[in-house]
């Protein structure tokens, strides 16, 4: 009876409005039963609160799409066009308060107990003075930097189809010289910072990940996830880079990753998808323009024709009337994927990130693509009030698997050339006999593995002392890496006559970084101090041996059996390197007007010699005036933001490889008396006292903000003084060395950097905001040997940039009717003619001159970003000017006349008398390289978003949803004749042809969401 009581009480429960809970099971173990016991709390189902306000600016008009969310919670919501908001806030919340923030302006937080209607005008940010922002080993506020820092803005990391973050850089911060010297899927931009300063020295930037080197670990930014960032800082100057001492030689890179916040889990997937297309062809002759040109290459050889095709393989084409586009055949539509899927959040004293990404890239060229699939974890733990700990961990595997199609041959292929023989292989040699040209097909026949992984563990734990050493910090950061990589291929004997061609090559890096780091802040008054110390070891250890067989009886094992193959030849190699550093900063505030920043930074390589000390010292200083917070400053209305910055510092540079220090011998294998033996030979002649390159850095700077900062920006003006450069010295071949390393020489670097921030217009449902970016870089050697004399096998020359060429000055092609058996005996019409510079009235070696740099003379970017209501439009343009170089796409090798060559690059006859190129019996005696300007504006990056209502993403459970269309490389504007001005193209020969690749135009769609 007691039973079906409880039971039927239960049963009423519902509708009492009494709740119930479940006891365990030994409450009735005779029945084996879990019943219920009975409790007299109500149920009440939690109740949400409705919040509605409007977010305004100075003048009371409303903002449109600025962020309002529950502090601690992921409840959020944005403004509608008109700056109107409506949020639901559970009842239960205990002082509740709302985190207002937009672009531009200062981020807000309000309590809203007792309240349900909330009016919040916001102030604008002379570009978010008071963000904290990551500046080494720590962070300062905008407004107390005195170093030259610069942003990356966030909106680039997350709406562009990128692959590697420095695409998005590209352009977009003044002073940072970023080329994508090719669009080989999976390919890394290269960088400089302010200029080269070192010749033969690496002159690339250093990059830190969560205060863990990148650089020098055998890591690549390809490893990075742009999604998992959450800033990015580039410091330029020495007062802002000294604290990496040596590392920072060639400016710094700061990339700070996501972390957990205290809340609920928020879920947020990202994808993109779209196409590639060659953003411009270099299309080759068809087959009537083919026969043509070797028409008049015959004729102007003076050679009878007596085939209409140069080849005997293209013969039985040519009689059929079969072309193939070769293009067509080893190109393809490029295909791009990217998906992320990330969670975070946690508790006030356990926070935390976890991301996942995959990236699959298929390249416009057949066999070209990219794959990345990368794992990252960030946690962070209070283990007590005073200790914190915590993890940045990832793992991320590059593939570059699969054989790949040659461009270049394909674009010299003949028209009616043999693609396939009978049994539907391909042919080796598709104009035969002609065997300079291969079949571009044939790498697709080749089995080729290339990939790497890496292994990235960094850990730190942090103390904070209370009490009388309140301020007092201590940190230790630990990182380690590990990186393996693995390349093999396999060229099969129907594709190498019958031999078959395999190598296998294994790698490995292990890298740790170990940092001591103690600082101390203190504010009395109107003083502030913080103080940082460091000690610091770093050390990478690297080994890769390979192993290369040519003759096997069939293909069955690939690379998978070398020692199957007729003969093999093996080596190996390895290298150790190591830094240890000591590194003291102080800042002093007074009154937040006047600003000091000291840093002394030291430095021991394992790099240089024994006759020497392996330390450098590298000290800086910087002084900052925030005049705007000066009185008199007061009651200037058009003025919101003033500062002046001041920085002076030395910087070194070790960026030579280990062991150049070090005489050494290398092996070779020679018959002695009929028997193989191993001998030695000179390699490296080393230097045991060479020391440090080092830089003088000067920088002056102003940071304005004007009419309610709608203008602010800064002005950057500098001048690097790089002396005892690291130069390799030629030598006389009968030393039995080609050159040594020096400390020789002094270059110099001035320039200007400009960036702009307007908002145009913010009236209504429409805003128009727009950022203007531009450098100049002048950069030029001083001095070489000590003798102020240049360098003309090197081509450096004393006051001219380090990287220029030097060649005739073209004045254009001899006509038909000139006499050049003065000034250029021998020249025959379409000949180039040469200006004759020396006035010896003869071409000469002497005639030749510097007629332009490689490096561009200044560089700028402008993005303008549309907004209405919920609509975006951003537009970025990209200019670089005052470039020079020689153009590999107009060098065409052609001997015998029977490769193809674009249709537009043309050649001189009798009847079009051009005067810019040669006709098709010049044979270049002089080398030429076609100088040509390589200046270029282009539409680099156009993308349209759309983020959703609020009222509808409350209804689908969402935090939001934004959908966008993106473009990239979209338009050229050039005088260039090739496939890209950017790209540094090499000639037939250079191995790998990936300079040969060429820029690609990219569409796709894609979708943020981020669920409640």
């Amino acid at each position: 009876m007691k039973i079906k009581w409880l039971l039927l009480y239960g049963a009423m429960l519902p509708m009492s409005g009494i709740s119930a809970r479940y006891i365990t099971k030994g409450d009735y173990p005779q029945h084996g039963l879990v019943l219920n016991k009975i409790t007299n709390t109500k149920t009440t189902a939690p109740k949400d609160k409705t919040i509605t306000g409007q977010i305004v600016d100075e003048k009371g008009e409303g903002l449109p799409g600025a962020s309002v969310v529950l502090k601690g919670t992921n409840i959020g919501t944005n403004t509608d066009a008109k700056g109107n908001f409506t949020i639901k806030v559970p009842e239960e919340s205990t002082n509740p308060v709302l985190v207002i923030s937009y672009v531009g302006f200062i981020t807000e937080e309000i309590a809203i107990s007792g309240r349900t209607v909330v009016n919040i005008p916001l102030k604008a940010d002379a570009k978010s003075l008071d963000e904290v922002v990551v500046v080494g080993y720590g962070t300062q506020k905008r407004s107390d930097i005195t170093g030259s820092v610069a942003s990356v803005p966030k909106e680039r990391l997350s709406q562009l189809p990128i692959t590697n973050v420095l695409q998005a850089v590209q352009g977009s911060v003044a002073g940072v010289n970023i080329s994508q010297s090719s669009s080989v899927p999976g390919s890394t931009p290269s960088t400089i910072i302010r200029g080269q300063n070192s010749i033969n020295a690496n002159s690339g930037p250093y990059v830190v990940v969560d205060g863990i080197p990148l650089s020098k670990t055998g890591g690549s930014l390809n490893d990075i996830n742009p999604n998992d960032i959450e800033s990015m800082e580039i410091l330029k100057d020495a007062s802002a880079v000294a604290i990496y001492g040596t590392n920072g030689a060639n400016g710094v890179i700061l990339i700070t990753t996501k972390r957990g916040k205290t809340g609920k889990p928020s879920i947020r997937y990202s994808t993109y998808t779209g196409i590639e297309e060659f953003a411009h062809i270099l299309t080759p002759r068809n087959g009537e323009q083919y026969l043509q040109k070797y028409k008049d290459y015959l004729a102007q050889t003076g050679q009878p024709q007596t085939s209409p095709v140069p080849n005997y393989n293209e013969l039985a084409n040519y009689n059929a009337g079969i072309t193939t586009d070769w293009l067509k055949e080893a190109s393809q539509t490029g295909v791009l994927q990217n998906h992320n899927l990330s969670i975070s959040g946690g508790s006030p004293n356990v926070k935390y990130f976890i991301s996942g990404d995959y990236l699959d890239q298929k390249g416009v060229i057949k066999g070209y693509q990219y794959k990345r699939i990368s794992f990252r974890s960030n946690l962070d733990v209070n283990v007590t009030d005073y200790l914190t700990v915590g993890t940045s961990l990832f793992i991320a595997n590059n593939n570059y698997d699969g054989g790949r199609t040659n461009l270049l041959n394909a674009t010299a292929m003949s028209p009616y050339g043999q693609e396939y023989n009978s049994d539907g292989s391909y042919t080796i040699y598709p104009m035969f006999p002609e065997q300079l040209y291969t079949n571009p097909m044939l790498g697709l026949t080749t089995d080729r593995v290339n990939g790497s992984t890496n292994l990235n563990g960094n850990g730190y734990a942090e103390i904070q002392f209370s009490g009388l050493l309140k301020g007092l910090k201590y940190r230790m950061n630990l990182g380690y890496s590990y990186i393996p990589t693995h390349v093999a291929t396999y060229t099969g004997r129907k594709a190498n006559d019958l031999l078959g061609t395999a190598y296998s090559s294994y790698s490995e890096t292990n890298s740790y970084t170990l940092e001591n780091i103690l600082s101390y802040t203190k504010d009395w008054g109107k003083h502030h101090l913080d103080f940082t110390g460091l000690y610091s070891a770093q050390q990478r250890k690297y080994n890769t041996a390979s192993v290369t067989a040519v003759g096997f009886v069939n293909d069955e094992l690939s690379y998978n059996n070398i020692g199957a193959g007729a003969t093999q030849s093996g080596s190996s190699y390895a290298d150790r390197y190591g830094l240890n550093s000591q590194m003291l900063r102080v800042n002093y505030t007074y009154d937040s007007r006047y600003l000091l920043t000291v840093t002394a930074r030291r430095d021991g390589s394992s790099v240089f010699g024994a006759n020497t000390s392996k330390y450098g010292l590298f000290p800086s200083a910087a002084l900052g005036w925030n005049i705007m917070n000066e009185p008199f400053m007061r009651d200037l209305s058009l003025i919101n933001n003033l500062k002046l910055r001041l920085s002076v510092g030395k910087s070194g540079n070790e960026a030579i490889s280990v062991y150049r220090t070090i005489t050494t011998d290398n092996t070779v294998r020679s018959p002695f008396n009929g028997v193989s033996s191993i001998g030695a030979v000179a390699g490296n002649l080393g230097n045991a006292n060479l020391q440090w390159e080092s830089t003088l850095s000067k920088n002056i700077g102003i940071d304005f903000g004007l009419m309610n900062n709608r203008i602010n920006g800064s002005v950057e003006l500098y001048q690097n003084s790089t002396t005892g450069l690291l130069l390799l010295r030629s030598l006389p071949i009968i030393t039995g060395y080609s050159n040594v390393f020096d400390n020789l020489g002094e270059t110099s670097n001035t320039g200007i950097e400009l960036t702009l921030n307007t908002r145009n217009v913010t009236k209504g449902d429409f805003k128009w905001e727009s950022t203007f970016v531009f450098a100049s870089n002048h950069n030029k050697i001083v001095d070489l040997y000590g003798d102020k004399k240049d360098d003309l096998g090197n081509r450096w020359f004393i006051g001219q940039p380090i990287s220029v060429v030097y060649d005739y000055k073209l004045l254009g092609v001899w006509q038909k009717g000139e006499d050049a058996s003065k000034q250029d005996p021998g020249a025959l019409a379409g000949d180039l003619k040469f200006a004759d510079l020396n006035g010896d009235g003869k071409i000469t070696a002497e005639d030749r001159t510097i007629l332009g740099q490689t490096t561009p003379k200044w560089t700028g970017g402008i993005t303008n970003t549309f907004h209405y209501k919920n609509l975006h439009l951003n537009v970025f343009i990209q200019t670089v000017q005052g470039v020079t170089r020689n153009n590999a796409d107009l060098t065409y090798a052609d001997e015998t006349g029977k490769r193809n060559t674009p249709i537009d690059v043309g050649y001189w006859t009798a009847e079009n008398q051009s005067n810019t190129r040669p006709s098709l019996a010049y044979k270049n005696p002089r080398g030429y390289g076609y100088a040509s300007d390589a200046s270029y504006t282009r539409i680099k990056d156009v993308t349209l978003s759309y983020v959703f209502n609020q009222n509808l993403l409350e209804k689908l459970h969402l935090g939001g949803l934004t959908v966008y269309a993106s473009g990239r490389n979209l338009h050229t504007f050039t005088n260039w004749i090739g496939w890209d001005p950017e790209a540094v193209q090499q000639q037939r020969g250079s191995g790998d042809w990936a300079n040969n690749y060429p820029l690609t135009r990219t569409f796709v769609l894609g979708l943020n969401i981020s669920l409640r």
